[in-house]
């Protein structure tokens, strides 16, 4: 039967939550952008968002295109500040907290910020890549964004690859450009060998990523749902949360 709660009603839900992971033998995390939020970075999909402000460069695009890789590089440019000051908040810690008591198997994240791994989660599988790191489509060149970011903001000129002269990205799936398959396949192990299903933050809207928490729960796994808005799988779960996930995690780590 699922049982949902508001904000207003934490106490109870958070007992519920704990009795749960207290009886739960392998536990996941699955995190979207409202995590993220939280640590001051912007929802790309939410109004006044990254992608409602700028225009859309597909991976076939910027593989051919000069003009459309200095678009790309220009608007990962400016988003980069956002992930560079933001730091983990109290979910991220708590999560990391866990795997370090064995608690949680690992996280699944689609975000791409790399604040799971600053909190201390080594058990982190990124569905969306991260834009912490730059790499080269034509070798395995990577090297940390910060200074590359920094010398295009200078010159406004995109760096190729000082090992081949290849294409340098950003570490992330791009629209049109698949998701690693290796990851993939683990995220998907994870699920079908869970008891427990943890779904933060996330609008579990985009595929495939969001087949993940019905996975989970189609092999046997509790579903839980914290996000401030109702998602799809809703009427899947065995307990939904709408509230900030920061409350929800401070309530949890209350005695």
């Amino acid at each position: 039967m699922r049982q949902r709660f508001q904000a207003d009603q934490l106490p109870a839900a958070v007992e519920l939550l704990r009795e749960w992971l207290a009886e739960s033998q392998s536990v996941v995390a699955f995190t979207g952008a409202g995590i993220s939020t939280e640590s001051g970075i912007p929802d790309f999909r939410s109004p006044g968002g990254v992608w409602s402000e700028n225009r859309t460069v597909y991976f076939d695009e910027f593989l051919c295109s000069a003009d459309a890789r200095h678009e790309y590089w220009r608007q990962k440019s400016e988003a980069h500040r956002d992930f560079a000051d933001a730091s983990p908040n109290v979910t991220h810690r708590r999560l990391a907290e866990w795997e370090t008591a064995g608690l949680l198997r690992g996280v699944i994240t689609q975000n791409i910020d790399g604040l799971h791994q600053n909190a201390g989660s080594n058990s982190v599988l990124e569905l969306h890549g991260t834009a912490r790191w730059i790499a080269c489509l034509d070798c395995d060149w990577r090297e940390s964004a910060d200074r590359l970011v920094a010398e295009f903001q200078t010159t406004q000129s995109v760096p190729a690859c000082p090992t081949c002269g290849g294409l340098l990205k950003h570490a992330t799936v791009s629209f049109g450009q698949s998701l690693p398959g290796d990851t993939l396949r683990t995220a998907a192990q994870w699920a079908n060998s869970c008891d427990l299903f943890l779904a933060l933050g996330s609008s579990l809207v985009v595929e495939p990523a969001a087949s993940l928490p019905r996975m989970a729960r189609e092999n046997g796994a509790k579903l839980v749902i914290i996000n401030r808005d109702q998602t799809p799988l809703d009427a899947i779960a065995n307990l939904v949360i709408n509230a900030p996930l920061g409350s929800v995690f401070e309530a949890l780590s209350a005695s």
